[in-house]
């Protein structure tokens, strides 16, 4: 296994350090935490302390990109435990478990995954569980695992297509599939179609290694309209696939 180092962190943590509550959008999608921008300038990729990385997880949730409100949670996260915290991967971890697909998002995935009765092959009460106390059994990431902004607004995963994008391309081979090898064939659930044929990419160009991808998972998000009847749709065969897996 790898040892992660946190490197970008430990560049930009006093500059967090230096913000003040209650945090400005326009301080943290700001050049001090730009990493990169696109040839057209549409698309911005904004560093957030989300880089926490479980390589024990049991189960792998795979998002887009960490959004505004969650980028904000991270945010926060580190200022509030700054002075309580002193080791970089503690302050990761706080940050990723308070960010983690925080809000309604969190909300509609707790629920879809506890109806699937994940939280009963951990031995769980809920699924809830995952973003607190049990938080060893998850890695949680995104396909881009930093903020990625399109045109201003939270980057949705279709316009432009991930994989048909240089610079996102880069952004997913670089910082998502260079960290896979650290897992050991987790159960990995993507959320949502974007995601899903991204995964679908890497397996068939030998790029990602697992036996179990949850598919037919809708985004949690609220925006997505269709979250119910595809979940319906794919309930019970990934109940069933969610059981294979764990009785391996």
């Amino acid at each position: 296994m790898g040892i992660v180092t946190y490197s970008k962190f430990e560049y930009y943590k006093e500059k967090i350090f230096s913000l003040s509550s209650p945090l400005e959008d326009g301080k943290m999608v700001s050049e001090s935490f730009l990493l990169e921008t696109s040839e057209d300038r549409n698309l911005s990729i904004y560093y957030a302390p989300v880089e926490y990385f479980n390589e024990h997880a049991t189960v792998l949730i795979v998002g887009i990109t960490p959004g505004i409100n969650q980028m904000k949670k991270a945010y926060a996260s580190v200022l509030n435990n700054k002075d309580r915290l002193k080791n970089n991967e503690q302050l990761l971890h706080e940050a990723k478990k308070a960010s983690s697909y925080e809000g309604t998002m969190r909300k509609n995935l707790i629920h879809m995954l506890d109806e699937l009765e994940l939280q009963r092959y951990l031995g769980l009460s809920s699924s809830a569980e995952l973003f607190t106390a049990a938080n060893h059994f998850v890695h949680t990431t995104g396909i881009l695992p930093y903020p990625v902004f399109y045109k201003g607004k939270n980057f949705t995963g279709s316009t432009p297509a991930i994989l048909k994008n240089k610079m996102l391309k880069r952004y997913v081979m670089e910082c998502f599939v260079s960290n896979l090898s650290r897992l050991n064939n987790p159960l990995v659930i993507p959320l949502g179609v974007n995601v899903s044929n991204v995964l679908r990419h890497l397996l068939k160009s030998g790029l990602f290694n697992a036996t179990h991808i949850l598919t037919g998972f809708p985004h949690p998000s609220g925006a997505n309209g269709h979250r119910h009847k595809q979940f319906a749709n794919h309930k019970e065969r990934m109940r069933k696939e969610i059981a294979d897996y764990f009785q391996k």
